[in-house]
């Protein structure tokens, strides 16, 4: 059938299996032709090399795009670590527990996120135990880093989980925590990323606390699923974070890190920020309802943290994941609503029953 017609080079085919490079070749047996692409021959048959290779980009494309319904919005395989931050921690991950050094800011937001954190779940509970006011509540600390944070939710009685993608600086929150045996015991640390352990935790935490984690991370949207996910009914979703302002580059970036050297230069990425507009839209779009934010204020002088109504900087939020979540209704069921809402208006306007007959 092929005899005598000519291939993409211009050449009968006949010839072409009689070349040395042998691009196409038309199997005797098979009512087909395959054509087969060496890498030596690059250069004297580009086209048909683009050709070939641009059909099989297609073709995944295609795959990707249009995807099972039941296939998991996000995978393990889907990451969130950015590895260029983790080769910015993982330098600094011996230093998270010098209270003068590069994290001392963060030390200093504890007097602020910690009382934060107690408060807020301390709404959701009838009553508590003195000393130990979270005690009985699950904790997840994501980017727990050396734990600065995850040490004193444990003090307050919680069952912390502190999880990091870079493994020197869970080293170092394994060691700090061994010097007090009651904070080996409630606190447990892990080497990985939040979609690893998504799958094993659904529905665990009483709260998850991503305290300066999410100008950070590569896909906001799918670590904000991840977060869903792995949180009980009613269950809380702590957030500070940095807004994406002209001031916040200013002074986050331009002053913090090239002039006053508060934190080490390349630490963070001003289009990573994120607005409360944008993270509440995200937040929200997602099943988790917004209840409080407000801004932070860090004075680099005194070295000390306080609220603020402005959130142009630093700021705080707090969601909550519903008990029912609602899920949009199927076409079908959403068209036989609209029709029996006309059915229900046609007795008193004749004009409805030509809406319908439509």
């Amino acid at each position: 059938y092929w005899a005598g017609k000519k291939s993409l080079l211009g050449l009968p085919l006949h010839c072409m299996e009689k070349s040395k490079n042998q691009l196409l070749v038309y199997p005797k047996n098979q009512l087909s032709w395959i054509p087969q692409i060496k890498p030596w021959v690059f250069n004297e048959n580009r086209i048909m090399w683009f050709k070939s290779y641009s059909m099989t980009f297609a073709c995944l494309n295609w795959m990707k795009i249009f995807r099972l319904p039941w296939t998991r919005p996000y995978s393990t395989s889907q990451t969130t670590v950015d590895t260029s931050e983790v080769r910015t921690f993982l330098a600094l991950a011996h230093k998270w527990w010098d209270e003068q050094g590069v994290y001392a800011p963060l030390h200093s937001m504890n007097d602020l996120r910690v009382p934060f954190i107690r408060d807020n779940l301390l709404k959701t509970v009838a009553d508590h135990q003195p000393g130990k006011p979270l005690s009985g509540m699950k904790i997840l600390d994501v980017g727990c880093g050396g734990g600065l944070l995850t040490e004193p939710l444990g003090r307050l009685g919680a069952s912390v989980v502190g999880i990091d993608p870079v493994d020197e600086n869970i080293k170092t929150a394994q060691h700090h925590k061994s010097f007090d045996p009651v904070l080996d015991k409630r606190i447990e640390y892990r080497t990985c990323s939040l979609e690893e352990i998504v799958k094993d935790t659904v529905e665990t935490f009483d709260a998850v606390v991503a305290s300066e984690v999410v100008e950070h991370v590569i896909d906001l949207e799918t670590f904000i699923q991840c977060c869903f996910q792995v949180l009980k009914p009613e269950g809380s979703l702590f957030i500070t974070t940095i807004n994406k302002t002209q001031l916040s580059y200013a002074l986050g970036i331009v002053f913090s890190e090239q002039i006053a050297g508060i934190v080490p230069k390349g630490t963070h990425t001003w289009e990573k920020f994120v607005s409360p507009e944008k993270l509440e839209s995200i937040l929200e779009s997602n099943g988790l309802s917004v209840q409080t934010v407000v801004g932070m204020l860090y004075n680099p002088f005194s070295g000390y943290w306080h609220w603020s109504e402005n959130t142009s900087l630093n700021y705080a939020a707090h969601a909550l994941k519903s008990s029912l979540q609602e899920h949009p209704a199927p076409a079908e069921f959403a068209l036989k609503g609209e029709t029996e809402e006309l059915q229900a208006e046609a007795s008193t306007n004749t004009g409805v029953q030509e809406e319908l007959k439509k």
